[in-house]
């Protein structure tokens, strides 16, 4: 019989800026976007460390350079999709034009599709005057909502997390830490190496779980004393997982809320 504890949820997350952007490199390798000879030479010069690279360093900052430059046109929060701009409208555009943006990527003889396109429906919705009046906004405090506001001023000074996470280990409480495996802004290495650097240790080992016969990913599960932690990685998932696989995460997150083996059906029969 379960306990009820407290507990909480990291999806896809921005832990450690030199470790999740360091992972990179090595998960372009694994996707086989660089080659081996490539791989290995960067690896040896710059001593797999690909963020803080010595400028006097030519064999590292050249292979750094190589690799950079192969996967310039990746679309880094989903590996399979196509890099598109942003597509988010300037503040000058009026909602009939985007509306016939819309019109047009959406017809049958499109060039390409973009996910980037889907977030101009928020910009054509929330920017309507109804939808404000609606929303209770009050005329006159916000003239142009914008799906990304890249204007806020603030300086970064916390680059690097993972001690709070190591401090609430020492807490009765559960995590869930889940990583689209096809993101390669926030990479699933990255995040499994700062996980292992909590010290926990392994109550289950990698193992399958899965959704309607089909397998939705992996997941291990480590602990100490009084905390858990499960990590799970969801297939063909980007950076935003629940965007790309929503059935799956929402089935995930279903399982973990209720205390139930974030598993297949038979690998419960095999376990029972």
């Amino acid at each position: 019989m379960y306990t009820l504890n407290e507990g909480y949820v990291l999806g896809n997350p921005v832990t450690d800026s030199f470790t999740d952007v360091n992972a990179r490199i090595t998960y372009a390798h694994r996707l086989s976007l660089i080659s081996d000879a490539l791989y290995e030479s960067a690896k040896n010069s710059c001593n797999s460390n690909y963020v803080n690279i010595d400028a006097s360093n030519y064999q590292c900052a050249s292979d750094v350079a190589a690799i950079d430059a192969l996967t310039s046109d990746i679309n880094l929060v989903q590996i399979l999709e196509p890099y598109c701009s942003n597509a988010i409208p300037e503040p000058n555009e009026d909602v009939e034009s985007v509306r016939r943006f819309l019109t047009k990527v959406s017809s049958p003889t499109a060039t390409h599709w973009c996910r980037s396109y889907n977030h101009m429906l928020c910009y054509v919705w929330a920017n309507q005057k109804s939808v404000q009046e609606a929303l209770g906004v009050r005329p006159g405090t916000k003239h142009f909502w914008q799906y990304c506001n890249t204007t806020l001023a603030y300086t970064k000074s916390v680059t690097n997390v993972v001690s709070y996470h190591r401090n609430l280990t020492n807490a009765d409480l559960r995590l869930l830490v889940y990583s689209g495996d096809h993101d390669m802004s926030i990479p699933h290495i990255g995040t499994q190496q700062w996980i292992s650097s909590l010290g926990l240790s392994t109550d289950e080992s990698w193992r399958v779980w899965s959704l309607d016969g089909q397998t939705t990913g992996y997941t291990k599960k480590l602990i100490s004393s009084t905390f858990t932690l499960n990590y799970v990685t969801v297939k063909g998932a980007g950076h935003f997982a629940a965007e790309y696989m929503v059935k799956e995460c929402a089935a995930m997150i279903d399982r973990w809320l209720a205390y139930f083996p974030i598993l297949s059906v038979d690998w419960l029969k095999l376990i029972w």
